[in-house]
């Protein structure tokens, strides 16, 4: 079953269903970063979440950051997404395996106290940026504060990463339920009934069900609008890298010709190494003074 992204009304759009499928995506990032399972369902929620705000996006240059910045072990959970269907991300310290008294994987605990910020990079000379304060940690109840203090969208969010024995991603999944101005009391009531019963996200794909499903399944006349596939995908290139180089001093470019024989970089969202050698790196000095003169 691939990664999809639905966008679906109902109650002839008074409600606003936006249901991601994200297992495979989430796995990348797994086998990418190398996520112990509480930094792998931290950064799962996140990135499901990144693919329904990127969705939202009209243009093919702008993108939606998020910053999960807590006091936790985990550090910062930062992801982005596109309204191309693809995410990428990270967490600061991937090594985290916390449990609660129930046995779950303690999100909350392993995020702790912070913010969440939410900017739009719209291409202009202006992003745009909202933050709010975590209220649980957990992200999906952040991300519902987040879109009823920042968005005034009343909203019932889920998502959820299920982990194996073996840390592999069986499951993980997002869902976003927004209340439209046009919506009426039994509407409200209709959601919060739906909201009560259901059973979380990670869970009912990994039961089979796909994201179309999902969304057909919620109410009685959902309206499909839209469905894309989801991947996870890193911008980085080695041509940036190498911009990145050339923005150091010739001075500490030298050193590492002369005391380190090359230099390796690394792109935080995918983890991708790239090696520069003692060349490689004369060449970046030669392009810098090249350009200078």
């Amino acid at each position: 079953m691939k990664d999809t992204l639905v966008k679906a009304i109902a109650h002839t759009g008074r409600i606003r269903i936006t249901v991601a499928s994200t297992t495979h995506l989430v796995e990348e990032a797994h086998q990418r970063h190398q996520t112990w399972p509480t930094a792998s369902a931290a950064l799962g929620r996140a990135l499901g979440m990144a693919a329904i705000m990127g969705s939202d996006l009209k243009n093919d240059d702008e993108k939606i950051s998020i910053v999960i910045k807590g006091d936790g072990p985990l550090g910062d959970v930062v992801v982005e997404g596109r309204n191309n269907g693809t995410v990428r991300g990270y967490v600061n310290h991937p090594d985290v395996y916390l449990v609660n008294d129930q046995n779950k994987l303690d999100v909350s605990k392993a995020v702790g106290k912070g913010s969440l910020t939410v900017t739009r990079h719209t291409g202009l000379k202006v992003d745009y940026t909202s933050s709010v304060e975590l209220q649980t940690g957990e992200i999906g109840d952040d991300f519902a504060y987040y879109y009823f203090m920042s968005e005034q969208i009343p909203s019932a969010i889920s998502v959820g990463v299920l982990v194996g024995e073996d840390s592999s991603i069986l499951s993980a999944g997002a869902l976003v339920i927004e209340v439209m101005p046009e919506a009426t009391d039994a509407d409200i009531d209709i959601i919060e009934d739906v909201v009560e019963h259901l059973k979380p996200i990670s869970q009912i794909i990994h039961e089979g069900m796909d994201a179309r499903e999902l969304a057909l399944a919620l109410f009685q006349d959902v309206e499909i609008l839209d469905e894309k596939e989801l991947s996870f995908e890193c911008t980085c290139s080695r041509e940036q890298m190498s911009a990145t180089l050339s923005m150091l001093d010739v001075s500490e470019l030298k050193t590492f010709i002369d005391e380190d024989d090359g230099c390796e970089m690394i792109c935080h969202y995918c983890n991708t190494h790239y090696q520069f050698t003692p060349e490689d790196i004369a060449e970046v000095i030669h392009q810098k003074i090249s350009h200078v003169n």
